[in-house]
């Protein structure tokens, strides 16, 4: 099928006999874009071994004499150069609330922070990851204050719900109103807020409002977006009477957006940020499109490039919570994506808290009971949501991953840091791209006075650097958030400088002990091998490895490439001693 065909064909599905009159808008929208730039067709979306993503606020690094994002741009440039080539920037966009989420101008870098040439800047020198917070908008937007004053188009931007609507059915993510009432020239009307009264939803049965989005998107793309997150995207259609949540409608939506980028700049790609259950959320890279049965769509799927590994976080608490890592060895031995060229976005922390949801079937209750006293213990918090029969239960874990894997107050410097540092290892490890919260590079700590100083339990993880300071830190080769990165950033450079290690390349789980997450990883032309050892545990470790078993040769020695280490192999086999939280990359010979 032909890529016009294709989105038609998802038109047609969400708005019927006005499709056509929406093609030729969306064409319009295309042939503008490409007259513009021709250059942004000409290369295909791909990642590889030497792709890993910082996540980080625009204001994230702070310095009285210069932009914040400046500042971003000289910290990169000073730690992570050789590390790190890509940076998603959290939204930078004006806002009003939730630290960006609630934008109140899609089209402007807010000021407080920089301009549009410090995005620019470090377009330049590194690949960017935009947000698209495009499920709702800020009630400061322009569009939403044409709402209220009724005016053309922006009176149907938003979806409006008559009083006395059912909607006990609908998903909440949060422990607040799903309506909230608004007044209007028109008079008082009950709109859809789906995360807080200050972030209003767009209604998308409205073709105009799809129109209106796929146009800030690719004004994305010419802005330096090489990766587009779409935020939230699986709330994004609303049907009364159904949980609107992951609605077909809403996959159709990616799809469109995902067609458009085909045709127009092929380069950018699309990322989906959908906090649900691991089968909910491996949708998103288009399996239920059957493109695999039909030869004419393209081999890489028809939705996101990449989708964001929820499940990964809790998993690898309770690992390391419980010494065990039968529960993410068995989930593990299961992940692969449908299509070539689409990737797991490999992440364990990040600007939100961690999500309990995505462990569903994969946890037990009394498993996700242990995550959470862990957490209250550990000095964080838990965020509850509102369920269909008005009970609330658990969303996320709000706490910096660092303290949720070592106990504030019982400090082990040594073992805290190997232990975060074995953390991180498993999901540099794992196939896919991985995602890196800025907090993660240094350990960052529970920031209790940013809770107290905005009342949000979120704020815990997201504490902002003076830069003067954070250097003087990182500068002293003893302090914790110094070995925190210089380890991190060892694990990086290793990282990808290996073929083994391609996001697509075939992982197979070695279920050795359950002690010790173990995975072979090999790299797609089968020329190296690279046997990954993470032992959880804070004991030292025995274990014998069948080389011949693994289709390895055991005539050369196995490197580990950390520690420069030669393991030498006896009659196939080879003997390796793990001491606590060690891990170990093996490159062996094929």
């Amino acid at each position: 099928m032909q890529t016009e065909e294709f989105i038609r064909e998802q038109l047609d599905f969400l708005y019927g006999d006005q499709s056509d009159r929406v093609w030729l808008e969306l064409n319009h929208l295309i042939n503008d874009f490409s007259s513009r730039n021709p250059l942004l067709s000409k290369n295909a979306f791909k990642m590889d071994e030497s792709d890993a993503i910082l996540i980080t606020y625009g204001d994230q690094f702070q310095d009285n004499n210069q932009r914040n994002l400046r500042s971003l741009f000289d910290f990169l440039n000073e730690y992570l150069a050789e590390e790190l080539n890509w940076v998603h920037i959290l939204p930078f966009y004006p806002y009003s609330s939730d630290d960006g989420f609630s934008v109140i101008d899609y089209r402007q870098v807010n000021p407080e922070i920089g301009s549009w040439e410090d995005i620019d800047l470090l377009a330049g020198k590194y690949h960017l990851m935009f947000d698209a917070v495009v499920n709702h908008i800020s009630r400061k937007s322009d569009w939403f204050q044409a709402f209220q004053r009724d005016e053309s188009p922006y009176k149907d931007y938003f979806r409006v719900v008559e009083p006395n609507t059912d909607l006990s059915s609908v998903f909440r993510p949060r422990a607040l109103p799903l309506l909230t009432p608004v007044q209007t020239i028109a008079g008082e009307k009950l709109v859809w807020t789906t995360f807080s009264d200050d972030q209003i939803d767009l209604d998308y049965s409205n073709p105009q409002v799809l129109l209106e989005v796929i146009h800030l998107l690719l004004f994305y793309a010419e802005k330096g977006a090489r990766l587009i997150r779409l935020d939230a995207i699986g709330y994004v259609w609303k049907e009364a009477g159904t949980s609107s949540l992951n609605l077909p409608e809403a996959h159709s939506v990616v799809k469109i957006i995902r067609g458009v980028l085909n045709l127009a700049s092929p380069q950018v790609g699309i990322i989906t940020e959908t906090n649900v259950p691991h089968e909910e959320n491996i949708k998103y890279f288009g399996i239920s499109s059957n493109a695999q049965e039909d030869e004419e769509k393209p081999i890489n799927g028809d939705e996101a490039q990449l989708v964001y590994q929820f499940s990964l976080a809790p998993l690898i608490l309770h690992t390391f919570n419980t010494a065990d890592v039968s529960s993410l060895s068995n989930w593990a031995e299961t992940l692969s994506v449908p299509f070539q060229n689409t990737a797991f976005f490999n992440f364990i922390a990040s600007h939100d808290g961690i999500g309990v949801m995505p462990a569903k079937g994969l946890l037990t209750e009394e498993e996700v009971d242990g995550l959470i006293e862990k957490t209250i213990l550990h000095g964080g918090e838990a965020s509850y949501k509102t369920n269909s029969d008005g009970s609330k239960s658990v969303y996320e874990l709000n706490i910096t991953l660092y303290d949720a894997l070592n106990n504030p107050s019982n400090v082990n410097p040594d073992q805290d840091v190997n232990r975060f540092l074995a953390s991180q290892a498993i999901m540099l490890s794992l196939a896919g791209v991985p995602g890196i919260y800025v907090h993660s590079l240094f350990g960052s700590r529970n920031c209790l006075s940013c809770v107290e100083e905005t009342g949000r339990a979120r704020s815990i993880n997201r504490e902002k650097f003076f830069l003067d300071n954070l250097r003087s830190q990182l500068n002293d080769p003893e302090n914790i958030h110094s070995k925190v990165l210089a380890g991190y950033k060892n694990l990086l450079k290793i990282r990808k400088s290996h073929p083994a290690f391609h996001p697509g390349a075939p992982q197979s789980i070695l279920k050795i002990t359950d002690q010790i997450f173990s995975l072979l990883r090999s790299d797609l032309d089968h020329r190296e091998k690279i046997i990954c050892l993470v032992n959880v545990s804070p004991e030292i470790q025995e274990i014998e490895i069948d080389l011949l078993s693994l289709g390895i040769s055991h005539e050369e020695p196995a490197v580990d490439l950390i520690t420069d280490k030669s393991l030498i192999p006896q009659n196939g086999l080879v003997n390796i001693e793990l001491s606590g939280y060690q891990v170990m990359w093996l490159q062996t010979s094929v």
